[in-house]
C-alpha cells in the first residue's frame, strides 16, 4: 500500500499518496528545457526511459509530518550544461510540490543517470 501524507483540516482528513507527489515532481522535472526523460530504476543503470504516464517511478518520495524530500533519476540532452538544467529542475519541483501540496519540501537531489546522445 502506497505511503500517504496527511494533514488534518476542519473538515476532515486530506491524504496525498506518495505516488501523486512523485508525478507532481517528475512532471515539473520533465518541463524543465535539456531534460530527455526520467529514469525508472533509481538503484540500476539506465534502465527504462519513461515517458509521461509513468513519471512516478523515476522519483523517490520520503514524506514527513509536513515535509517531504525528493530524489530524482533523470537523463539529459547533449551538450547542456547539467548545473543549469539540474539547479531549474530544483526550483521547478519545490514550487510545483509545495504549491500543490502545501507540504515543505526539504530536498530535491538529482541523479544524472544519463546523457542522450541523439541531436
Amino acid at each position: 500500500m502506497d505511503k500517504q501524507t496527511s494533514n488534518r483540516e476542519r473538515l476532515g482528513d486530506v491524504h496525498i499518496a506518495d505516488e501523486v507527489i512523485a508525478i507532481i515532481a517528475g512532471m515539473a522535472a520533465t518541463e524543465v528545457e535539456g531534460v530527455k526523460g526520467m529514469v525508472g530504476n533509481l538503484a540500476g543503470g539506465l534502465g527504462e526511459i519513461l515517458g509521461r504516464k509513468n513519471l512516478a517511478k523515476g522519483v523517490k518520495v520520503e514524506t514527513g509530518e509536513s515535509s517531504v524530500s525528493l530524489e530524482l533519476a533523470i537523463v539529459v540532452a547533449y551538450g547542456v550544461k547539467i548545473a543549469e538544467v539540474t539547479a531549474l529542475i530544483q526550483e521547478k519541483v519545490i514550487s510545483a510540490v509545495e504549491t500543490m501540496t502545501g507540504l515543505s519540501v526539504e530536498e530535491v537531489n538529482i541523479r544524472v543517470a544519463g546523457v542522450d546522445a541523439d541531436k
